[in-house]
């Protein structure tokens, strides 16, 4: 009989795990983890069942990403393949989420044990750290690294691998205890302090530029230096845009928030940051979606200086001008001391983004003059208008994510307050919305959240709808259903000799009638004045719903870019 003072491997995980503060965790329960999750009943961590590791990665992410702390994330053998595409998600936002793998035996690790998969390779690539634990005496310790990975310096998820025959073993409840450090609480994260030497060089070309600019990334958000980044916008009279495909640094109705740094998705940015002699770009990376640091994007003329707070990043952006390493937020400090405006340069911006949107709220009213079908931004438009300052919106899906992009945008010059916003994160991966949604609802139960989902989207991942009935998290959910995977079609379009598109069409889905059999509240919607009553409806109806709503499939401008070969596309 096992002595009554000795736990399983499981159980010091979750122990070691609950110490370090985690307050979450997301599963498909398998019979690899039940130790662990003996431990998180026995340390009372609330434990959130999912119908599939993909969802519960998606909903960890999530929650990462809204509370910017680490969050677990536990399959089984099988699940973690399940669990990839989120890895993928995770690290591409920079998202601190700890998968831990319950996985085949190590006593035959080689030998076909069942369900033996070698995770600790295949999350390599993805994740910032990837170990597997042979001793249970280091689960402890393991634990603690793996945190160290995923909060300090470049954040991201992490994996860490536990073999059953470990998971179900039998340990004292302080093993590996004994050694430093004996504090395996949760400790604030060591920051990059500047060398004040290149801070000044840094400062002295900001103090000697006529057209500054500044385009907010990761990091700023990670550091949590995003109120800091709008006073300084504010007080300097500097204009401020954002990376795309990342939950913005400030609200669209923010003064000194200019729109997304994408020629296509906000036109504006392109004579901004083409005209601008000092381009700052602070916890940014020049990868793909800022041309890697080149010209189109940027010019030869200009000074492009980045500012990152972990020598990862800085290996991303050996193609800037100036690089300095420094946190985020300790640079924009520094950045508030500089005795100089530039409110010219910055009434312009502003002046030519109220003229942006202003073209489209005149090009949108004439579209959706025309009988027939939707437009997708009219339908983001008008679902905004249904939704007070508080209140989430997430998006997801091709065409339906730009179009949102640019609602958010126009809605916001005219004085549209959101509580926040999520999306799919660098790698576009389809099906993330109505988990982001979930996790919205589950941190602010007392708000509305909403999903505008296109149709393939919500095919991709819309099996997560069971986790908001399970947890009682009703939300409400938009379907852009234009009958099929438009955004890929308009591509083929224009790519085809023939001009026809092919294996993208879906039948004609009754969403409404799926989520009503499901138990939620359901509504199909075929003209825009039908849409308003039945948002009313769905978020009245305390119940998780779904507006389904007949839209015509509309070419976005940045999908029309990346089709066109006569236009450079931030994928190129």
């Amino acid at each position: 009989m096992t002595d009554s003072k000795m736990i399983r491997g499981g159980a010091l995980l979750a122990r070691a795990l609950k110490e370090k503060g985690v307050d979450h965790v997301f599963t498909l329960a398998g019979g690899f983890c039940n130790p662990a999750l003996e431990g998180f009943m026995e340390c009372q961590m609330p434990v959130i069942n999912t119908p599939h590791e993909q969802i519960a990665g998606h909903l960890a992410d999530g929650h990462a990403r809204i509370t910017r702390k680490p969050v677990v994330c536990l399959v089984g053998p099988e699940g973690f393949a399940n669990a990839v595409p989120a890895m993928l998600e995770a690290g591409g936002e920079r998202s601190p989420v700890i998968f831990v793998t319950g996985s085949s035996t190590l006593k035959r690790q080689g030998a076909g044990g069942f369900k033996e998969i070698d995770d600790v390779a295949i999350a390599a690539p993805l994740v910032k750290y990837s170990a597997q634990i042979t001793d249970g005496e280091r689960i402890s310790e393991f634990v603690n690294r793996a945190w160290t990975a995923a909060t300090t310096g470049y954040p991201g998820p992490v994996h860490i691998s536990l073999p059953v025959d470990i998971m179900f073993s039998s340990f004292a409840p302080d093993a590996g205890l004994d050694e430093r450090p004996f504090n395996r609480t949760d400790r604030p994260a060591p920051r990059a302090w500047p060398d004040p030497t290149a801070l000044g060089v840094v400062l002295e070309k900001v103090n000697n530029a006529k057209r500054p600019v500044i385009i907010g990334g990761h990091g700023v958000w990670w550091s949590k230096s995003e109120d800091k980044l709008e006073q300084v916008g504010k007080a300097l009279r500097l204009p401020i845009f954002n990376v795309p495909y990342h939950s913005k640094l400030l609200g669209e109705e923010c003064e000194a928030y200019m729109g997304l740094a994408d020629f296509h998705q906000y036109h504006p940015s392109k004579p901004a940051i083409h005209e601008a002699d000092l381009v700052l770009m602070i916890g940014g990376r020049l990868d793909n979606q800022m041309n890697f640091g080149n010209p189109p994007f940027f010019t030869k003329d200009q000074t492009l200086v980045c500012i990152n707070g972990s020598h990862e990043e800085l290996e991303y952006n050996q193609a800037a001008d100036e690089v300095l390493l420094c946190d985020p937020g300790a640079f924009l400090k520094a950045l508030s001391g500089v005795g100089k405006m530039w409110p010219e340069w910055f009434d312009l911006q502003r002046t030519r983004r109220a003229a942006w949107v202003d073209e489209w709220y005149a090009h949108i009213e004439a579209e959706s003059a025309k009988p027939g079908k939707m437009h997708p931004l009219q339908l983001s438009l008008d679902v905004q208008e249904q939704m007070g300052d508080n209140d989430w919106l997430i998006f997801d899906g091709g065409n339906t994510h730009f179009w949102s992009e640019i609602a958010v945008n126009m809605a916001g010059w005219r004085g549209q307050k959101l509580g926040g916003i999520m999306h799919p994160g660098n790698y576009s991966l389809l099906g993330v919305g109505v988990s982001f949604g979930v996790s919205a609802k589950a941190l602010h139960p007392n708000r509305n959240v909403v999903v505008i989902s296109g149709d393939g989207a919500f095919l991709s991942g819309g099996l997560s709808i069971e986790s908001a009935f399970q947890d009682n998290l009703p939300i409400t959910i938009v379907i852009d259903n234009n009958g099929g995977l438009d955004c890929i079609s308009q591509q083929q379009e224009r790519l085809f000799a023939n001009g026809k598109h092919f294996a993208t069409d879906f039948r004609d889905i009754p969403f409404h009638a799926m989520c009503e059999g499901l138990g939620g509240h359901g509504e199909l919607v075929e003209t825009r004045d039908q849409l308003a009553p039945a948002l009313q409806r769905a978020m009245a109806s305390g119940k998780t719903a779904i507006v389904n709503v007949k839209c015509r499939g509309v070419i976005s401008p940045i999908v029309a870019a990346t089709s066109d070969k006569r236009d450079k596309a931030s994928i190129e």
